[in-house]
This record gives C-alpha cells, structure tokens and sequence, in this order.
C-alpha cells in the first residue's frame, strides 16, 4: 500500500451518490458522522464531505471539510476498502475545532465499528 500522502481518493460529486450513502450504513463519532455504502463494482475508494449551516458559516464550513479530507486521506487511504463510498459529515462547533489527532482516532474507531 502507498503511503498515504500518495493516494490521492475519487471524490462523490453528485447528489443521487450522496443520497445512496445515507441510506447505508453510519457511525456517529464525537467529531464527524461516518457514512459507508457497499457498492457492486470493484472500483475505487470514493469519498464526500458536508457541512450544513450548522456547522456555521462559510468560512467554518470550509475549514471543518479541509480537516475531514486530511482525516479521509490519512485513515481511507489506508484502511479504506475497495469499492466502498465514503461520506464523512461536519458536526457543529466540534468538527473544526477538535484536534487533529482526535479526529483520526475518531476515524479509525468509526471503520472499526464498520462491518
């Protein structure tokens, strides 16, 4: 396996995959929500992030999904399986200012719980 800072992840762009993950499978984590689909091909790890207003306004938002995709691509690219989609949703007040390192012990006890 490469090393993580290699790997570079597709990215989900279109809502019907969105809407498709959050009907699968979700671990709620004191930093995030981890949501995970099963799909049928054999492709690539694909990953989304969100953020709703919740999470505060533009510029938190922003930096709450710049922390999520440095935790997708340190852990998913890693321990991500194969033809799975990922979304990892922003929590208000916590996903932007919770420490990094929380937020990949979060990641990984999520995939953990994962089955």
């Amino acid at each position: 396996m490469p090393p993580a800072g290699s790997l570079r992840l597709e990215t989900l762009k279109t809502r019907a995959d969105f809407l498709r993950a959050a009907r699968a499978r979700r671990v709620v984590m004191p930093g995030f929500i981890l949501q995970a689909r099963k799909r049928d091909d054999d492709g690539p790890i694909r990953v989304g992030f969100t953020c709703s207003k919740k999470v505060g306004n533009a510029v938190a938002r922003n930096r709450a999904k710049r922390r999520l995709r440095e935790v997708a691509r340190h852990v998913l690219g890693q321990r991500g399986r194969a033809a799975t989609d990922y979304v990892l949703v922003g929590r208000a007040d916590i996903t932007a200012s919770r420490p990094f390192s929380d937020l990949i012990a979060d990641c990984n006890a999520a995939l953990d719980q994962l089955p």
